[in-house]
């Protein structure tokens, strides 16, 4: 496959995991949106070469791929996440294959009139609140599925510690250790002020041992620019990645 037809192939996966995340009535940040596509179609060894700041060049040529979306009216990004409109809903059942898409987005063609609006399921109730999409996580990661090679600690060191009364990029202070739940990832809930924010994940309390975005060692920082409000950090051992809900 070409990089053209891997990266194709990717932008029909993101289509399908943001109609995937309106049934749930989730709207999942670009991050877990394309990490879960890369994720659904690996980087080939050319697409994971890293360009200037240390993105994938796969990566990179999906962002620009998703903006093809956008100006079909198939879905919006904004602060809060990434939304599929109900035209983006139809065109999952109208061009239901990668050929189909890239050739609908590649002449203008608008979803056929009469598509219907596929059916999203009503929520079942339930007691717990889940602050994070599955965007970006497997299926095959099942809650409560045990886990080999799990870290002992992992903090969050970052720009924010003053902000939430820590130190900056201290990996040992408390208010910076992540605490790991059932489905074998680790999160940590910061309520941050606005402000451009930088940090990493740091694996049993050294530096040692840190991944920065896409889950590189040693890598760059992730980066992000908030609005103010709560964020709900999730590390993933299997990806050694760190993906944000942001609310």
């Amino acid at each position: 496959m070409s990089i053209r037809d891997n990266t194709n192939r990717r932008l029909k996966e993101v289509l399908d995991i943001m109609a995937a995340g309106a049934r749930l009535d989730v709207k999942p940040n670009g991050g877990e949106v394309l990490l879960e596509a890369a994720a659904r179609v690996p980087f080939s060894s050319e697409e994971a070469e890293l360009l200037s700041g240390g993105v994938p060049r796969g990566h990179k040529n999906l962002t620009k791929a998703t903006a093809d979306l956008v100006k079909a009216g198939w879905m919006t990004k904004g602060r809060g996440g990434w939304s599929i409109t109900d035209n983006g809903l139809r065109a999952t059942d109208a061009f239901n294959t990668v050929e189909k898409l890239v050739d609908a987005l590649k002449n203008g063609t608008p979803v056929p009139e009469g598509t219907p609006l596929p059916e999203i399921p009503a929520k079942e109730p339930t007691t717990t609140v889940t602050t994070v999409p599955a965007a970006g996580f497997s299926e095959a990661e099942t809650p409560g599925a045990a886990r080999e090679g799990q870290p002992e600690i992992v903090a969050l060191a970052g720009n924010f510690g003053e902000a939430v009364g820590a130190v900056n990029w201290d990996p040992t202070a408390e208010k910076l250790q992540m605490s790991p739940v059932e489905q074998g990832v680790w999160t940590l809930l910061l309520d941050l002020p606005a402000g451009e924010y930088s940090y990493k994940a740091v694996v049993n309390g050294s530096w040692d041992v840190n991944y920065g975005a896409f889950g590189i060692r040693d890598g760059a920082n992730h980066e992000f620019q908030h609005a103010g409000g709560p964020v709900d950090f999730v590390y993933n051992p299997l990806t050694n990645d760190v993906l944000r809900g942001e609310f």
